[in-house]
């Protein structure tokens, strides 16, 4: 109880991260509900009469009008959410944990290790992020795992960095003196004395990969790497574009899904925009 009273706190004073904090909720619950929300099922083929209802406009009835195969916008968009999670949570946790894993590693044992570590990052940060990814969709088979993969693959780099940065400093203080002296062991000071003081810096870098997952699942699908079965916010704009929407005028088709997107990576950068001064005391006096 007391870290939600500090962590509601924190919110109250910035209202950046407590914006970026309400939009990841908002997603959250719908995908959570999304059978209740959604008016119709994402993938049937609607008719009115005898006829597939394409291209039907905004209507109380279809709130979002309908695609040109005659399926719901609106439903498709709420049931977006729950791929946007799922490629965004475990891209996420995924380079949250090996980052922080190598970076801790690097920063406290120094020596061969810090330097191996170092240069694999440097090699990894100069990956094309985009290309990469449609080579191993190309070589592979399209879907979120290449996704995540990639998310993963290309951005614990900037977590480790950080991370090293912070052990280092972390390393000379007293208490881990204190702890040496002891007898801890290397591992245990690593993962029970600093690892503990890392870890909210290492959770903020956490919600911007949440946003790079999604953006890069949007561009994948866009170009048609995508899984195709799987209804995605990237997939109905792959989907529109294919079928001339903007041509057509149906910015109700295309307009819902590029927001959601926006939304959620906006919501990340928000959110470490916010965190800085919780992170960085020093910040405040500037």
């Amino acid at each position: 109880m007391r870290g939600v009273r500090s962590a509601l706190r924190f919110l109250r004073g910035e209202p950046f991260a407590a914006v970026g904090a309400a939009i990841y909720a908002v997603i959250i619950v719908v995908a959570i509900f999304a059978d209740r929300l959604a008016p119709y099922d994402p993938k049937a083929i609607l008719k009115v009469g005898a006829r597939v209802a394409r291209y039907l406009p905004m209507t109380p009835e279809h709130w979002l009008g309908t695609t040109s195969s005659g399926r719901d916008v609106l439903s498709q968009v709420i049931f977006g959410t729950r791929a946007a999670l799922q490629v965004g949570l475990t891209a996420a946790f995924a380079v949250v944990a090996i980052g922080t894993l190598l970076g801790l590693l690097s920063g406290y044992l120094g020596g061969w290790v810090d330097r191996l570590i170092t240069r694999v990052a440097d090699i990894v940060l100069g990956l094309p992020f985009l290309p990469f990814m449609l080579v191993l969709a190309a070589l592979t088979s399209p879907g979120t795992g290449v996704v995540i993969f990639t998310v993963t693959a290309l951005l614990w780099p900037n977590t480790a960095r950080v991370i090293r940065a912070q052990v280092l400093s972390l390393r000379e203080r007293a208490w881990v003196e204190a702890a040496r002296v002891t007898g801890c062991s290397t591992a245990r000071i690593m993962f029970v004395h600093v690892l503990p003081q890392v870890l909210p810096l290492a959770a903020l870098y956490g919600s911007v990969a949440i946003g790079w997952a999604i953006l890069a699942e949007a561009s994948a699908s866009f170009l048609g790497f995508g899984d195709p079965s799987t209804v995605s916010w990237g997939v109905m704009l792959q989907d529109a574009y294919a079928n001339q929407a903007l041509s057509r005028g149906a910015w109700n088709w295309f307009g819902p899904p590029g927001a959601a997107i926006m939304a959620m990576v906006l919501a990340g950068f928000m959110i470490s925009r916010g965190s800085e001064k919780l992170l960085f005391p020093k910040l405040a006096d500037q």
